[in-house]
């Protein structure tokens, strides 16, 4: 798929590439983002190198994940990776810079970017999973329109180390949009 760029009102979400790589570093510095994400502790120049290099643009050109920097006024704010998962399912992946949290920059770039996958990808339903504890996470999510769905028990692995999770999911119909194929939900 060929990278897409997308905008609101106040941000710019756009693929990365080595032009971002020492803003991918200095903002992958903090403590908070190598506790809560997946991404290597420490984090080197080599894993900014090869993530903005290789890993997120592969992504794209496979299709496999659509990474966009969120941006403001050129200033890198956070990061968002939407990965496939099975055939209609998607999962969001952020982290926001230290400096630029509490001013909604990341749920702005969820919501976009969901809408995104689902009129253009064909997403029927995207999942956000974090830590539990990640109360941070759960706000973003919440706050862009999740249903928390409960807690996976080992649902992910963070530097080796199995941990119980938080699971969300946001539909198509969230959004009032149109999903590609039919919902039926249980009966309650």
């Amino acid at each position: 798929m060929e990278p897409v760029t997308l905008t609101t009102d106040r941000l710019l979400l756009r693929p990365v590439g080595p032009g971002d790589t020492d803003a991918v570093y200095q903002a992958a510095q903090d403590p908070d983002i190598q506790r809560w994400t997946t991404i290597p502790s420490p984090y080197l120049p080599e894993h900014a190198v090869g993530f903005t290099g290789q890993q997120a643009p592969e992504g794209w050109s496979q299709g496999s994940m659509f990474t966009f920097g969120v941006f403001t006024g050129g200033v890198l704010v956070g990061m968002l990776a939407l990965m496939m998962r099975s055939l209609g399912t998607a999962e969001v992946g952020f982290w926001t810079a230290k400096e630029h949290r509490g001013h909604g920059y990341v749920v702005e770039a969820t919501l976009t970017a969901c809408r995104w996958i689902f009129t253009e990808v064909g997403v029927d339903r995207v999942e956000w999973r974090a830590e539990v504890g990640n109360h941070a996470s759960r706000a973003v999510a919440e706050r862009a329109g999740f249903t928390v769905e409960g807690t996976l028990r080992s649902g992910l692995n963070n530097k080796g180390v199995r941990r119980d999770c938080w699971i969300g999911s946001l539909l198509p119909s969230d959004l009032g949009l149109p999903s590609t194929a039919p919902y039926l939900p249980a009966r309650t």
